[in-house]
């Protein structure tokens, strides 16, 4: 039997300490192998793993200078992250909400009503790399074409 394939991301970030408490701590990703210059990160079963690189102006690769209108938000271009079940969604937006996150965009309800009708949210790491996690409640629509 197949099983869902697994993404590999790999990004920069400027402070390997700050993105251990981010990542393990706070997010809860189980630490892999490491090296004095990078560290993998379970994220729900897929591999990240956070590259040590030069610091940069905020502004820079982070993705604020690219934005795009997505029902009424200003999404940050690049930004990566996960389709949580919705039970899970939840409750990482509390354990964030607890933990004083700064968030890009609050969690709340995009496309309210609508066949692609999801909780999302955005938040940066320490190094300022947007991360978005959206959680569907049928999760058939997760591709959904009409809107």
């Amino acid at each position: 039997m197949s099983r869902m394939p697994r993404f590999h991301l790999a990004f920069a970030v400027d402070d390997l300490s700050a993105a251990r408490e981010f990542y393990g701590s706070l997010l809860g990703c189980p630490e892999g192998r490491s090296a004095a210059s990078w560290i993998d990160f379970d994220l729900y079963g897929h591999q990240i793993v956070a590259h040590l690189g030069p610091a940069r102006e905020r502004g820079d690769a982070a993705g604020d200078e690219i934005r795009n209108a997505v029902d009424g938000d200003d999404v940050p271009v690049p930004h990566f992250g996960l389709i949580l079940a919705w039970e899970d969604w939840h409750a990482l937006a509390a354990r964030l909400k607890a933990a004083g996150t700064s968030f890009v965009i609050e969690p709340h309800i995009r496309f309210a009503g609508e066949p692609g009708e999801q909780a999302t949210m955005f938040f940066r790491d320490p190094s300022g790399n947007a991360l978005e996690f959206k959680a569907f409640q049928d999760e058939s629509r997760i591709f959904a074409r009409e809107f």
